[in-house]
């Protein structure tokens, strides 16, 4: 009985605390982007003309604004006036750093001229016999790259189990191990501190089918 009632207990949290983590941080977001009406003057505020409040609001005015602003940034004047912009923030000290770090971030997950964080690999880290996942950055260059040559990469290491932490490092290519997994499944294993590795079914079938064409060939 003991065991049936645990069981079922178990089962439970499998269900309620992942629903419950999504539930949370939804809402977090959710009030995060309401707080973008806080920026617009009271009279203009949404819960003046609707009857009730709806939750959730102000991340559809987010995302039109940003589709907004995407095509005025997409156009010849809009590409003028956000270079001209651009050139006057620039020249404030600290928003300068600010602003140049986080559009060169922005820029490495979504920009085709980046390859930051789709390759994910394994390297010998801290010490020789030891082996962390990392994602591939970059490639060194400027004066980093005149001083390591070009068979260097840059080298992300997340921590367990919060990975917007970790090391940055500069390793030998040749020395890093890449790995078939997905930059989604490689958090997975991060984040849970190795309790959940992906199935890799995908990463089976193409071992499966370079086996059979081994064992073919021994044969011949």
């Amino acid at each position: 009985m003991k065991k049936g009632l645990r069981a079922y207990f178990i089962a439970g949290l499998l269900v309620v605390v992942p629903l419950y983590i999504t539930v949370y941080v939804l809402s977090l977001i959710v009030s995060f982007m309401d707080g973008v009406f806080l920026l617009m003057p009271s009279s203009f505020h949404p819960d003046n003309f609707l009857p009730v409040h709806v939750p959730g609001l102000g991340i559809i005015v987010t995302l039109v604004l940003v589709l907004l602003v995407g095509v005025i940034a997409t156009n010849f004047f809009g590409k003028r006036l956000l270079g001209i912009g651009e050139k006057v923030l620039l020249k404030i000290p600290v928003l300068r750093i600010v602003y140049n770090a986080t559009k060169q971030f922005m820029e490495t997950f979504f920009t085709k001229e980046h390859q930051g964080f789709r390759r994910v690999v394994l390297i010998e880290f801290p010490r020789a016999g030891l082996y962390s996942i990392g994602f591939v950055t970059s490639r060194p260059s400027g004066e980093i790259k005149e001083k390591v040559g070009d068979e260097m990469i840059s080298v992300f290491i997340p921590t367990t189990p919060n990975p917007t932490t970790g090391f940055f490092i500069l390793v030998s290519e040749k020395d890093v191990i890449t790995l078939s997994m997905r930059v989604e499944d490689a958090f997975k294993i991060i984040m849970t501190g190795g309790m959940v590795f992906p199935n890799n079914e995908e990463f089976k079938a193409p071992m499966r089918e370079n086996a059979a064409k081994a064992g073919a060939n021994t044969a011949l």
